[in-house]
């Protein structure tokens, strides 16, 4: 048999490419214009026009408004809040795990020096960290995260630039196989072989937080949150609209993906719960 039921290293290799489809569909930004665009072919045939009215209507008035309200914050808040923030309590610190997914790659390549998205907190954690916890071992896991197969890795570029972020190379344990967070987990796990008892810090933006914490402990990696990269100021923007409507859907794209994925984490048994908690 060839199924994907009969081999698991095939339903393990489908299940990355159909996460960035389903993803992608269902980003509400993408969802919309799509909505959108049917509803505007609809508009040039007989038997659609008026369902196509309405879909047009809908997609291009739901980009304004989920753009512009207080949804994204509902949507992030319960995510970033789920984690308290890291209090330095002078327990001893064996090691420090900082998670990709912040390094532009391609970009860092082209333009000769680190470049970083809106999770940059991550690398700043990175350097302040190492300097805080001097004998700690650091390890930085982020592969490509693109199906090309000459991607380079997230891993590969912070090797190169450590300098500029402050690390001693020669600290860096390097991931670079990962492509998404279980397999950071898996493969960190399996490379620093962690001792019963040592205490370990995890770094990954708050909103992505449970969803990691739950395949760190799917993998028997025992880690403490050390949240970063907070998108929002609860309560604050409970009831407070968005300036501009791409910065309202750009967050509300980042909620609506991490809830989807904790439940289809959940759902492939790469975590024990769907939202875990301390």
């Amino acid at each position: 048999m060839t199924d994907a039921v009969s081999n698991p290293g095939r339903k393990k290799t489908m299940f990355f490419p159909l996460s960035k489809l389903i993803f992608f569909v269902l980003t509400p930004s993408n969802f919309l214009i799509l909505l959108g665009l049917l509803g505007c072919v609809l508009l040039f045939t007989e038997f659609g026009r008026g369902f196509g009215r309405a879909l047009t209507i809908a997609g291009f008035l739901g980009l304004l408004v989920v753009g512009l309200s207080p949804l994204s914050a509902w949507i992030l808040a319960p995510l970033e809040n789920r984690f308290p923030a890291f209090a330095d309590d002078e327990r001893p610190v064996a090691g420090i795990v900082v998670l990709g997914g912040a390094v532009e790659a391609d970009t860092s390549i082209g333009r000769n020096q680190i470049t970083v998205n809106d999770a940059g907190e991550r690398e700043i954690a990175l350097g302040d960290l190492a300097r805080r916890f001097p004998q700690a071992r650091l390890v930085f896991s982020g592969g490509a995260g693109s199906m090309r197969e000459d991607a380079i890795s997230e891993a590969e570029i912070v090797s190169r630039y450590a300098d500029t972020l402050g690390v001693p190379r020669n600290r860096l344990i390097l991931e670079q196989q990962s492509r998404n967070t279980r397999e950071n987990a898996v493969f960190s796990a399996r490379m620093v072989q962690p001792k019963p008892g040592e205490r370990w810090l995890l770094v990954t933006s708050a909103w992505h937080m449970p969803r990691a914490m739950g395949c760190f402990r799917k993998a028997g990696f025992d880690v403490t949150a050390y949240p970063v990269d907070y998108r929002t100021n609860w309560p604050r923007d409970a009831y407070r609209f968005a300036t501009f409507a791409s910065d309202g859907l750009g967050e509300l794209d980042i909620g609506v993906k991490e809830w989807i994925g904790m439940l289809a984490y959940k759902l492939a048994g790469y975590t024990d719960e769907v939202m875990p908690g301390p």
